[in-house]
């Protein structure tokens, strides 16, 4: 199959054409588009409906779209009867969502966002953050690669292949470092700020240590309900009350 290098570029821009009535599935047709021009020649119909499919209602995380892409491509050239890509459109659509959001938006992204915080209480300054930026990307390249290949590989058993692959574990493991980086950054910016106000170092190092601690506590026995967000607000608060009280 041919056009795997720009439907892997235009996944970058699935977004590009959102909308209400079909989220992206607009963007998923124009990355779809290079991968099924092989039909084209073989069977005009095909092509004709296939790209028509791959334009519809879609909505997923952006990152992991190409395991939809990837499998409803190779389906169309395997012949699958379009109902049945149709559902299979469908039923990713919630699964691909809720993996996505919790390995970017609620596990990685937090925590990049924590590490480029102690970096810059460090004295990392720019040169950190833009390394935090450059990691960032590399990671969405990879998984966007990963998910397009994945997905083009597996046709009707995408199903499968994402349930035996690396990403149900790296979802379920992401959220721990991810709050513990938010309960240490918390405390540190908030001390690095405060330090005007607070006399004693040591005092200082104290809360730290201990913010760190509560963290790791919350989310070993605390369960799924610590969330990183909740964990930093916990965190937050104590840290005001110790500056605040303290003598």
């Amino acid at each position: 199959m041919k056009g795997r290098g720009r439907a892997l570029l235009r996944l970058f821009a699935v977004q590009g054409a959102w909308s209400y009535e079909r989220m992206i599935g607009v963007g998923m047709g124009y990355a779809g588009q290079p991968l099924l021009e092989d039909l084209e020649a073989g069977d005009p119909a095909r092509h004709r409906e296939a790209t028509t499919r791959s334009a519809e209602f879609f909505n997923c995380h952006p990152y992991l779209a190409g395991l939809a892409l990837g499998a409803s491509a190779r389906a169309e050239h395997d012949g699958v009867p379009g109902a049945h890509i149709q559902r299979l459109r469908t039923a990713l659509c919630s699964p691909l969502g809720a993996l996505g959001d919790q390995f970017f938006w609620a596990g990685l992204v937090p925590m990049l966002m924590a590490l480029a915080l102690i970096g810059v209480v460090f004295g990392g300054g720019g040169w950190w953050l833009g390394l935090i930026v450059v990691v960032y990307n590399v990671v969405r390249v990879l998984v966007t690669r990963w998910a397009l290949l994945t997905g083009l590989n597996a046709g009707m058993q995408v199903g499968s292949a994402i349930s035996s692959s690396w990403l149900p574990r790296a979802v379920s493991r992401i959220s721990a470092p991810a709050g513990f980086a938010m309960g240490l950054a918390l405390p540190v910016t908030g001390i690095w700020l405060l330090t005007p106000w607070i006399s004693a170092i040591g005092d200082a190092l104290l809360v730290t240590a201990a913010s760190a601690g509560v963290a790791l506590a919350a989310r070993r026995w605390g369960g799924p309900r610590w969330s990183s967000l909740r964990v930093g607000l916990l965190l937050a608060v104590l840290t005001l009350l110790w500056t605040g009280f303290a003598p």
